[in-house]
């Protein structure tokens, strides 16, 4: 029986001294079976998402698309003179002194048709003495500035390069609050970048940045240098150009403004087509509509409530006057488009063209009234020098 038990205290001994030897050295014989299902699980099979596919939600498509036709603006604006150098009692008494150096500026542009026309706004382009444009595929040219429109804040730029990408123009009266979108640009000129967010609201007005704003407001990061740059939806379409941020500190906050394509689309087609922009004019003096103004002209409180712009004033002569407005008229649409501040009516009158009979929708007395007025031309405001 002893001799039984010491076999048997041997072998385990054995057993137990091969086991730990391969263990040791051999482990997958040991877990040969488990490792291949534990290796199921951590590598994804390789035809599951090839190489450069995005990802489930992902906006790598639209990026794409857009980045192609977003560029780079870099400006450079020569020193000023002082306008007394030329005179020689100035430089007896001062010197020749030394203009100082040139100034230069960074911005974002949009490649918009394949014959070379970009928009960009006005600011980033405005008393530049030279414009160089950097495709994103490395490409660069020198730019001419084709027209600009300061009511806007938008300016055209041309180049003369082939093979140009060009954006896709969407239709911005379809964004809704909540859309998602991506803001594209050169920001701090680091290179192209992309940013995501959505849109937090529509016609933002009373910025004191333009004559005429309509902008669409998103939380996607704009910087200094996004400036003309896109701000696209999911399908990598146009829908407004990157304007301007709200920043104490100089930096992106979440808010940024865009200046709808819908207004793009006019500039760049009265640049373009007449060499300037023509908008229309009906000699009114207008007002937001409040239960003060109700009273007054004596407008009924449903009115107030269903919104629309009270008419305070009609210039005598003027198209509004010849066509029968009314102080006290309370304009509710333009052309069948909706206006419930004066921002939406001035834009919406701007966009007719001088010379053609257009509807506005008028609330007068127990209901409305379709008033076809013939807008004047629009002259812009004298520069104060």
């Amino acid at each position: 029986m002893k001799r039984t038990w010491l076999l048997f205290s041997q072998a385990v001994t054995v057993l137990v001294a091969a086991y730990f030897v391969v263990a040791t050295l051999q482990p997958q014989w040991i877990n040969k079976g488990s490792a291949t299902r534990s290796l199921s699980v951590i590598e994804a099979p390789a035809n599951q998402r090839p190489f450069g596919a995005p990802v489930a939600g992902s906006l790598a498509s639209a990026a794409k698309l857009a980045s192609a036709a977003v560029v780079s603006l870099n400006t450079s604006k020569a020193a000023a003179k002082n306008p007394n150098m030329n005179d020689p009692w100035f430089k007896f008494f001062f010197g020749d002194q030394n203009p100082g150096e040139p100034q230069a500026g960074l911005g974002s542009g949009v490649i918009v048709s394949a014959n070379g026309y970009i928009l960009t706004n006005n600011h980033v382009v405005e008393g530049a003495d030279e414009i160089e444009v950097i495709l994103n595929d490395t490409r660069k040219a020198k730019a001419k500035v084709i027209g600009t429109d300061p009511d806007t804040d938008l300016a055209i730029l041309k180049i003369d390069l082939d093979k140009l990408p060009v954006i896709v123009l969407g239709n911005s009266d379809t964004l809704q609050v909540g859309d998602q979108v991506l803001a594209i640009g050169n920001p701090f000129g680091v290179g192209q970048t992309v940013t995501s967010g959505i849109v937090s609201a529509l016609g933002r007005n009373h910025l004191g940045i333009n004559t005429f704003e309509n902008f669409i407001q998103t939380d996607a990061a704009i910087n200094p240098g996004n400036s003309g740059g896109a701000l696209v939806d999911v399908n990598g379409s146009l829908m407004g150009i990157n304007t301007a941020i709200y920043s104490r500190s100089g930096g992106s906050m979440g808010i940024g403004f865009a200046i709808p394509v819908s207004t793009a689309k006019q500039v760049l087609d009265g640049i373009v087509t007449d060499g300037q922009i023509t908008r229309g004019w009906i000699g009114v003096e207008p007002q937001d509509l409040n239960a003060e103004l109700a009273e007054t002209f004596k407008i009924k409180p449903q009115a107030v409530q269903a919104g629309g712009v009270i008419i305070i004033g009609v210039l005598q002569n003027g198209p509004a006057a010849q066509a029968g407005i009314k102080p006290g008229d309370v304009v509710t649409a333009v052309s069948g488009k909706p206006v419930s501040n004066v921002s939406q009516l001035l834009t919406a009158v701007a966009a007719l063209k001088p010379g053609k009979p257009a509807p506005l929708t008028v609330l007068r007395g127990d209901g409305p009234v379709e008033i076809a007025v013939t807008p004047g031309k629009r002259e812009r405001p004298k520069v104060q020098r």
